[in-house]
Formats: structure tokens, C-alpha cells, sequence
């Protein structure tokens, strides 16, 4: 299908933050990537800007972040914009695109607070934890407290940034499923065409499964953050499911 104008745009978008973020390196990575709460480079723009920035093209998976998810966004993003018009699309989009980012976010506050309330109830100060967490000073004697797993959540939790529009596109994917269940879809590695209704909860119950058993129980030990991916997912059914009940799908936002 030809390419639609908003998804064009928003590529343009993805391009511009990737090559920008690539030229000014690490700064344009702490402003704008999503990081934890109360790290003290969080901002409230984060979860927003978090989903047009990719990872560095010297770190993995390197340039062929941006290139699979606008490569996704351009296949499944443009029939949904041609059905649905421009306005709703791009409300679709960012709606799924944010929700996962606060998902995600939630996830590493609750495994992060299980780990601290233990430093906590065992004597340990707040602000000194924080303190030694924005140091990158790890407590050994923390290792008296928590377990192994504990203690890499609580780090990893603290330290992880979020960058890509996964999350986004995993919410156009489930809407393209729920309005076109029925069209063949091939991955690159397994070129057996699937129809949309079995390749979408698949991939969906795939990022489950690698979420639940990434070394950080949250999805973060293969640098991974499937739970956005299923945030966005999350995000991208109840409006499609909210619409469709609501008789909402056939209107038009030009």
C-alpha cells in the first residue's frame, strides 16, 4: 500500500530525533529517553519523546531498531490511517505509543519499591539509597538484604532508559488485526504466510513469555522491554475494542 501522509510524517520525525540523537550522543539520550521516576534525569515530557527515539547505532540492536519499527509502521500504520483518516490515526498512535511508556514505567516502579521497601525496613534511609543509586555507588552490604534478583531490580529498574516506538507499533498491530484479521502476513525469517488474527497474539504471547522469564522477572534482562510492547498491545485492544463496541470505528478524523 502507498504510504499515507501522517505515517510519512512520522517517520520523517523518527529519522529526525535518530540522526539528531546520533550527532549530539549522550545529552539528547538524557533528555529525552524515559527514565525512572526518580532518577534525577527524569522529565514529564519523557514518555512522549521516549517513543520517537531509537537506540544508538554503536549500542545493539543498533540501526536495525528504527529500521524494523518505521519498516512496521509504514506496512500496518497506512491502511489504518487510510481507513480511519489522518487526526485519528495520529491520536491512535501517540494514545498507544504513551500508554506504553507509563506501563513500562509502572512495571519497573513496582519491582524498584518491592527491592527498597526491604533497605527500607532494615534501617537504611530513603535519601541514602537514592543518594547511592544516582552515585552508581552499589552498597555491597545491600547484598546482605536482597537477593540476587532483588538487587538487579532494583538497579536495573533505576538505571534502565527507554527509547522506540515498539510500543506504539505493537497498538497499531493489534488494530490492524482487528480490522483486517484475515490478511496474510510473512515474517523475514519464516516466510509462511499467517493471517493477521494468529501472527498478532502470537507475537504478543511471545513478548509474555520473554517478559516473565527476562533475568530482571520484568522483561529487562534482554534489553528488551517487552512490557511496553505489551503495553502498547494493551492500549491499542481496548480502544479498538472500546470503538468497535461504540460503533466508533467508522468514523473519520480528517
Amino acid at each position: 500500500m502507498r504510504i499515507t501522509e501522517t505515517v510519512k510524517q512520522l517517520i520523517i520525525i523518527n529519522i529526525i530525533f535518530y540522526i539528531g540523537s546520533q550527532i549530539v550522543g549522550e545529552p539528547a539520550y538524557r533528555i529525552l529517553a524515559l527514565h525512572f521516576p526518580l532518577h534525577p534525569d527524569f522529565q514529564f515530557w519523557q514518555p512522549l519523546t521516549s517513543i520517537f527515539m531509537h537506540a544508538p547505532i554503536n549500542q545493539p540492536p543498533g540501526i536495525t531498531h528504527i529500521l524494523f519499527n518505521m519498516l512496521g509502521l509504514w506496512m500496518f500504520g497506512s491502511a489504518l490511517e487510510h481507513m480511519w483518516g489522518s487526526g485519528k490515526f495520529l491520536f491512535f498512535y501517540l494514545s498507544c505509543g504513551v500508554g506504553a511508556s507509563l506501563l513500562n514505567m509502572g512495571i519497573d516502579y513496582f519491582t524498584f519499591h518491592q527491592s527498597m521497601q526491604l533497605l527500607l525496613d532494615s534501617g537504611i534511609p530513603k535519601a541514602e539509597i537514592l543518594q547511592t543509586l544516582a552515585e552508581g555507588k552499589y552498597n555491597t552490604g545491600w547484598g546482605d538484604i536482597l537477593t540476587p534478583l532483588q538487587f538487579n531490580n532494583l538497579i536495573t529498574s533505576y538505571m534502565t532508559t527507554g527509547v522506540g516506538a515498539s510500543g506504539a507499533l505493537y497498538g497499531v498491530m493489534v488494530a490492524f488485526a482487528f480490522m483486517f484479521p484475515n490478511a496474510e502476513l510473512m515474517l523475514i525469517f519464516l516466510p509462511i504466510p499467517i493471517k493477521a488474527k494468529y501472527f498478532v497474539p502470537g507475537l504478543i504471547i511471545f513478548d509474555l513469555v520473554m517478559g516473565v522469564r527476562g533475568q530482571a522477572v520484568l522483561g529487562e534482562g534482554d534489553g528488551v522491554a517487552h512490557f511496553a510492547h505489551l503495553g502498547g498491545a494493551l492500549i491499542g485492544f481496548i480502544m479498538m475494542w472500546y470503538w468497535k463496541k461504540n460503533q466508533f470505528n467508522s468514523n473519520r478524523w480528517n
